[in-house]
């Protein structure tokens, strides 16, 4: 499937550099790369810029999550997840930090973001499939070994 207006990448051994397109959500594109590849583990890490992005914070006491909404120019210091599967669907688990023009940090897992410049990943294939259960004890979506 040509996916070249989500996404560009260049690949070597296992890995690949990905440049995701200006105003892309960085999640749904990233999924997108993964089922394009047939990528069903691995790690993602990345850099860039977004100007929204809605972070989840977990609350061990009440097993929810609690989801906030950042808007402005915001730098992508750090971004850095897993591949797995959950249901025979690709299921990404990513935290992200924040810079915001003040040189505070947002941090949390990260729901969508919507990039406002470059988007620029890496992305290591395990080559193999990882999968994840809902665990109904702690209310997340762990590794099933």
């Amino acid at each position: 499937m040509d996916n070249s207006e989500i996404y560009s990448c260049r690949q070597s051994a296992g890995r690949y550099a990905v440049s995701i397109r200006n105003r892309q959500e960085i999640v749904s594109a990233l999924a997108t790369f993964c089922k394009d590849k047939n990528i069903r583990s691995g790690e993602i890490s990345g850099i860039g810029a977004v100007d929204k992005a809605v972070l989840r914070f977990f609350n061990p006491q009440t097993k929810q999550y609690v989801d906030r909404t950042f808007t402005g120019q915001m730098e992508i210091a750090g971004l850095a997840g897993n591949i797995s599967t959950l249901d025979g669907e690709i299921y990404l688990h990513l935290h992200i930090t924040l810079g915001c023009e003040d040189y505070s940090a947002k941090a949390g897992h990260l729901l969508s973001a919507v990039l406002s410049g470059a988007g620029e990943f890496f992305i290591t294939d395990f080559g193999t499939e990882l999968k994840r259960t809902f665990d109904p004890d702690l209310r997340l979506n762990c590794y099933d070994f």
